[in-house]
């Protein structure tokens, strides 16, 4: 067997954020608060109550009944009254006391209610009925508090098996609006799975008393998400519980960490509550379910599935003869039963398998190639199984690089993901494109490596290149494969690159790009990675307009593997399917505008007589009109040019466009006071460059920058006043930086020789500066 790779204990890789002092400091301070806050309720309240010294009191609920106030939080309270006491009476004195606490600026969540309405709403809202789970007394008679906290936690336990589905029902609605803590790219403390909504969540189901809640695990990690939270508030001046990524260096440097280890940090703690929040619900179910199952003379009966392996009770267990200390092979066969049986596996297993399994510095063997294979293409079924396995400590063994990108933000704001759970999206939607490749497994395989180098310096696709061959050559594919998953990791992004940045209608586009496929079947392979990584990116990232470009890059660049690409000395510089406007008819003076509806946005063509800064001053009419322009095109003919526009906006009217665009063509509209250009932030410096091609007709200018109103007129009239040409433009935007991309010809309809181009640059470098 060789050397052996120990598998870690079980548990996730923590990193704990908390430091002594500054953190005790925080717990004093929300403490604090509450305690402050009691005092200004209590003078209110002893202002306004007074003959009723019986059967009324106030009651801090939520954050504030947890004495947990942070910085900008509001202030949950209830005013509950005995069923004698005159509602009308009550009613005066609630308006009394709300408004000395509105006058004394405390940012009230506030209720009336009295002992029997609090018990009813508490029976048919179970959001009523967690809250008193923290109901605290602050002022009044404490009796009436104490009645509602026992009359509605009598009810609570009496009905929890039957109201905590509604509850389970509500959590999973939740996260479909708000996702994981661990795992959103821009998380939320508070309603994210294993926010701070789950910490209460998890103390009222212990109050239910079915099942046992590690009371005091869930403190401590209820303090550590406050605290960031705390900060968040002081930070950011407001409300807030999303965790944006502009504030997190400032309160990583208040907690002594790097902007990185807190990001790292918070995710972990939001991965434990949701550990603890499904351990919970497991439990739960084990309670729901029938108790007549098949028992032998040894105990409960196991389905066995595969050697070793197993299910009962709905778990997928390790059976009698399991031997993982000899049989690393089990982990992969438990795993990929969970996931074709989309059943959880049972935790004294993972515990197991994480303290006996021995991992060889050796290939994989056939058998245990196959496993890992059918698990990585398990599809949707993948995900919870995969992170089962890893909070457990059973990913790094046999995948190190894991560690790298476990629970690491994006540094894209297109992201949706962390580059982890991102990774795990893109092998789910491998199974979904498998019919379209000749090798799914490669496929699936690629999905789940391809960002692996984000996790080691330099450029993620460079550094990960090597390392997925050796992931795939560790796992036990022959060097042929191992090679081809690295070649896909490295290019990803080969074809969206090109296809929303360059001009593939030209034939030369297509006939670069082949120079890096080998043949159509790895063409298939790196199509439908492109699609599995932008789909499990956003959709934005995956946009009909993005995935149209992409699309027919891919059909151009089969055709030139095939030996049937249009010629490039054919190509006119607009694109075949698009109808070319009738340029014989008079348009000296006037132009002709055409719309159509184009994937998710508009197509327009429009034709006017060509000069020197027409395409600049077209440019400018369509951004004063409000549009947003993705590309443009111009092919002049007998001193007529011809202009294809694409728009984001899917309705245009022509009739209205072409009233604004008018003015502008008729020079009644001064498009450089309109339009120009200005930084927005000074520390950004805007990147412009001559970009190298293997083989291009024109030259290919490329500018990074602040994406803002007037950008794309301000480079279009800079290259205008050089003398210059623009044959097409392609525009992107990745969060609020525009990588647009202009096809620059001079007066032949040809490439700019060097000193022009250096020119070109620098011009356009000072006008954005």
């Amino acid at each position: 067997m060789g050397h052996a790779r120990r598998v870690g204990g079980p548990g996730p890789h923590r990193r704990d954020g908390r430091s002594g002092a500054l953190n005790e400091a925080l717990d004093q301070a929300r403490r604090g608060r509450a305690d402050a806050m009691d005092r200004v309720l209590r003078e209110a309240f002893a202002a306004v109550a007074g003959d009723i010294e019986t059967g009324l009191a106030l009651a801090a609920i939520g954050g504030y009944g947890r004495a947990q106030l942070s910085p900008h939080s509001d202030v949950d309270v209830v005013l509950v009254h005995a069923d004698h006491l005159d509602p009308a009476e009550v009613d005066a004195r609630a308006a009394a006391l709300w408004s000395r606490l509105w006058e004394a600026k405390v940012p009230l969540d506030h209720s009336v209610r009295s002992l029997t309405e609090m018990e009813e709403l508490a029976a048919t809202d179970h959001r009523v009925a967690i809250g008193v789970v923290d109901a605290r007394y602050v002022a009044g008679d404490a009796g009436a508090v104490v009645g509602m906290r026992s009359t509605v936690m009598a009810g609570w336990r009496r009905e929890a098996r039957s109201r905590l589905q509604t509850v389970r029902q509500d959590r999973d609605a939740r996260l479909e609006r708000s996702g994981q803590l661990a795992y959103e790219a821009v998380p939320d403390l508070k309603n994210s799975g294993g926010g701070l909504r789950d910490a209460v969540l998890l103390r009222a189901i212990a109050a239910t008393w079915l099942v046992d809640v590690p009371a005091r695990e869930v403190a401590q990690l209820t303090a550590e998400l406050l605290d960031v939270r705390d900060l968040l508030h002081e930070v950011g001046g407001r409300r807030t519980d999303k965790l944006v990524p502009e504030l997190v260096p400032d309160i990583a440097a208040r907690l002594g960490l790097t902007p990185a280890d807190l990001d790292v940090h918070a995710r972990d703690v939001g991965r434990r509550l949701d550990h603890l929040t499904a351990r919970a619900w497991r439990r739960l179910d084990d309670i729901a379910r029938s108790p007549h199952r098949s028992v032998g003379s040894r105990g409960p009966i196991i389905e066995k599935v595969v050697p070793g392996v197993g299910v009962l009770d709905t778990e997928v267990v390790l059976t009698a003869d399991a031997a993982p200390a000899s049989d690393p092979e089990l982990l992969f066969r438990a795993a990929a039963v969970a996931a074709r049986r989309n059943l959880p596996i049972n935790q004294a297993s993972l515990d197991r398998m994480a303290r006996e399994i021995r991992w060889p510095d050796e290939p994989m063997p056939a058998s245990t190639h196959r496993w890992l294979v059918d698990l990585v293409s398990s599809g949707r079924r993948l995900v919870p199984v995969w992170l089962q396995l890893d909070f457990a400590g059973l990913i790094d063994p046999f995948l190190p690089e894991w560690a790298g990108i476990r629970l690491r933000g994006s540094s894209s704001p297109i992201h949706r993901f962390t580059v982890d759970r991102h990774s795990l999206e893109a092998a789910v939607n491998a199974d979904e494109l498998n019919r379209e490749v000749d090798r799914p497994d490669l496929l699936a395989v690629a999905g789940l490596l391809h960002d692996i180098g984000k996790g080691a310096r330099g450029a993620h696709s460079e550094v990960g290149e090597p390392m997925a061959v050796a992931i795939a050559r560790r796992w036990g594919f022959d060097e042929t494969d191992a090679v081809t998953i690295g070649w896909l990791v490295r290019r990803p992004l080969l074809l969206p690159t090109i296809a929303t940045r360059r001009d593939i209608e030209d034939p030369l586009t297509a006939s670069n790009v082949a120079e890096f496929i080998p043949d159509e079947a790895a063409l298939d392979l790196l199509s439908a990675l492109t699609a599995c990584d932008a789909r499990a990116t956003s959709a934005a990232a995956w946009s009909d307009w993005r995935r149209s470009l992409v699309e027919g890059l891919v059909r151009k660049v089969r055709d030139h593997l095939r030996g049937t690409a249009v010629p490039a000395s054919d190509y006119a510089g607009w694109p075949a399917h698009v109808p070319m406007p009738d340029l014989d008819r008079e348009v000296v003076g006037e132009f002709i505008l055409a719309v159509q509806p184009h994937h998710d946005g508009s197509l327009l063509t429009i034709a006017v007589p060509d000069r020197r800064g027409m395409l600049a001053d077209l440019a400018g009419a369509l951004t004063v009109a409000g549009l947003n322009i993705r590309s443009c095109r111009s092919v002049t003919v007998d001193h007529v040019a011809a202009t294809l526009w694409e728009v984001t906006r899917s309705t245009v009217d022509a009739t209205t466009l072409a009233e604004r665009i008018r003015p502008v063509l008729e020079g009644r509209v001064d498009l450089a006071q309109r339009l120009a250009y200005r930084l927005e932030r000074d520390e950004y410096e805007p990147r412009v460059n001559v970009l190298d091609a293997l083989e291009q007709t024109a030259t290919l200018l490329q500018v990074r920058t602040l994406d803002r109103r007037g950008l794309m007129w301000t480079v279009c009239h800079t290259i205008a006043t050089l003398g210059l040409h623009i044959r097409s433009v392609h525009l992107s935007t990745y969060g609020d930086e525009a990588r647009d991309v202009f096809y620059v010809t001079d007066d032949d309809n040809a490439a700019l020789g060097d000193d022009a181009a250096r020119a070109l640059r620098q011009a356009v470098s000072d006008a954005l500066a």
